[in-house]
């Protein structure tokens, strides 16, 4: 199986900063149905996600997971299933080699599944999601949701291609895999 690594926090879900409370969590404009193409497209879906509001002390792992449960039960209707969720719950100044863009998730993802970063994508609002794929040589996605637009000039010629949201991605995608 081949895989695709997403963002969580503006990509997937509203940027809400520090997001903590279950209730909070909104999907971001046709995030469910870019990920079920990509799904239907024969791809793993993947979470990684920096969460340095836990390194910080503002909020724990627990309540992370919450809102990682509501937002698996948002896109469950759908039909969407993610195959793992990774988190770095280190603050930035915090030496660790998992906060993205350090490959730490991305490598636990490669021996946890065997995959081939090569075959993969991997999409977020930030350049550190793009620099991440570019790390093991896995395709960048930048989206123009959360903070996609404002970073938007920094990834240009490093993201492979900037789409607008995740439905705009799911059809990159399907158009790279068909060359």
């Amino acid at each position: 199986m081949k895989y695709i690594l997403l963002d969580r926090d503006g990509t997937i879900i509203e940027d809400k900063h520090y997001l903590c409370d279950p209730e909070g969590v909104e999907l971001c404009p046709n995030a469910g149905q870019g990920l079920k193409a990509m799904q239907d497209a024969g791809y793993g879906l993947i979470v990684v996600t920096n969460q340095s509001g836990i390194g910080r002390g503002y909020y724990t792992t627990s309540d992370m997971e919450a809102v990682n449960t509501r937002m698996a039960q948002l896109l469950a209707g759908d039909g969407i299933e993610f195959k793992a969720v990774y988190h770095c719950p280190h603050a930035p100044d915090q030496k660790c080699d998992c906060r993205k863009p350090a490959p730490g998730m991305f490598d636990q993802a490669i021996s946890e599944f065997g995959m081939n970063p090569e075959d993969c994508f991997v999409i977020g609002d930030k350049i550190c999601d793009v620099e991440l794929g570019m790390a093991r040589k896995a395709r960048s996605i930048l989206v123009r949701t959360g903070k996609g637009l404002k970073e938007e000039p920094d990834c240009i010629g490093k993201a492979a291609y900037i789409a607008d949201d995740l439905l705009d991605a799911s059809e990159y995608i399907k158009r790279a895999i068909d060359e």
